[in-house]
């Protein structure tokens, strides 16, 4: 019976929770470990038999592995939605996951870019090749916007609103905002869609609002921004590991550290709960007193 409570649950985090293909892929993969290992710790075990000690047997096997403890605590999640689920679907009547712990997990620090580092990377860029000034349009709208690359890729020309200012993004969970965005990246945009994308003569059906194509006339892929911003960054002699959450990391960073509302930076970046956008408030001691002898009165 796990196969057909797997499938259930799949289909309850697409159609109920309005999860992406990425966290239900995630989520999938854990439920997994948890089946695998019960046939193989406790084989004959029904996913109703589930007990907190057969759980807390798996917790102990990933912990033996060494798996971060971000993965673990992922896990974790993924068995408490499975297991929630289950309850809904009136399957148990208890749930086996109440008492279950977490790992603790610190909070880590994002890595970010300064403003000459970004300046760096961007230099790098072949301008001479197609491909370039594609590249330099989507490190414009990624540090311009914030977006994850998720949302960079599947950016659509009918949601371009570059006479407004405004893009309008898919993030987590299909769910839309409208993000402001300024006038380096509208430039560079213009510039590929005008001498570049309007010459593309293979795009494939189904990508024609996309707005950016590939070689091939599809979509991009997640892999191929990472790939492309490595070579950026080697080409450009950053030593730092560099993917594409760096430049949405080192976007929220420079707005806070100019001095925007934490609330107005958790809309533009679609965060759910604002204590994400907190982690942003790492700012430097030299700034932290430079605010302070600026703005309080008995320093002033």
């Amino acid at each position: 019976m796990w196969e057909a409570y797997i499938k259930g649950f799949k289909s309850y985090l697409q159609l109920e929770r309005s999860m992406s293909d990425n966290t239900v892929s995630a989520y999938l993969h854990d439920i997994m470990l948890l089946r695998n290992h019960v046939a193989a710790e406790f084989p004959g075990l029904a996913v109703e038999q589930v007990k907190l000690n057969h759980l807390q047997s798996l917790l102990q096997a990933i912990n033996d592995l060494e798996l971060a403890e971000t993965t673990q605590a992922r896990v974790l999640s993924g068995i408490k939605s499975f297991y929630n689920y289950l309850l809904l679907e009136d399957v148990i009547k208890t749930d086996p996951t109440e008492l279950l712990d977490a790992p603790k997990l610190k909070r880590s620090l994002p890595h970010v870019l300064s403003i000459a580092e970004i300046d760096l990377l961007f230099a790098a860029i072949d301008h001479s090749k197609p491909d370039g000034q594609r590249n330099r349009a989507m490190l414009e709208v990624m540090y311009s916007c914030g977006l994850r690359v998720s949302e960079l890729i599947g950016l659509r020309l009918s949601g371009l609103h570059l006479e407004l200012g405004y893009i309008r993004v898919i993030g987590k969970g299909d769910k839309e905002r409208l993000v402001p965005i300024g006038d380096a990246a509208i430039k560079q945009i213009q510039l590929y869609k005008d001498h570049v994308r309007s010459h593309i003569s293979n795009l494939k059906i189904g990508y024609e609002d996309f707005l950016f194509i590939s070689r091939l006339g599809k979509g991009l892929s997640r892999i191929m921004v990472f790939l492309m911003l490595k070579e950026l960054a080697l080409q450009s002699g950053l030593k730092q590991n560099i993917h594409p959450h760096t430049l949405r990391h080192s976007f929220a960073t420079h707005l806070v550290e100019g001095g925007a509302d934490l609330r107005a930076v958790q809309e533009m970046m679609g965060h759910k709960s604002i204590t994400t956008t907190e982690i942003y408030t790492h700012l430097d001691r030299t700034y932290l007193r430079q605010t302070l002898e600026k703005y309080h009165p008995r320093y002033k």
